[in-house]
């Protein structure tokens, strides 16, 4: 089984990414109701979340903070194959 990693990521503003994944799939996830806790509290900010980069196939930001490929393919809003 291939392991799902990210292999593009744009930011949409606000708190929105679109996502491409190695496993064909692509589309929008919407994170503006996941930013809870420590390290996420921070990325509340629109500034602070455009600074999303790919990290190790998954997206993380400059505080430490990432989500793992296979939570965010299932936030795909009308995912795009």
């Amino acid at each position: 089984m291939k392991i799902l990693r990210i292999l593009s990521v744009r930011y949409l503003g606000e708190h929105r990414l679109c996502l491409e994944f190695n496993n064909g799939d692509a589309g929008e996830v919407d994170l503006s109701s996941e930013l809870d806790g420590p390290i996420f509290r921070p990325l509340q900010d629109p500034e602070v979340f455009a600074a999303v980069r790919l990290v190790g196939g998954t997206v993380a930001w400059p505080n430490g903070a990432d989500l793992a490929p296979e939570y965010l393919a299932k936030r795909l809003v009308e995912p795009q194959r």
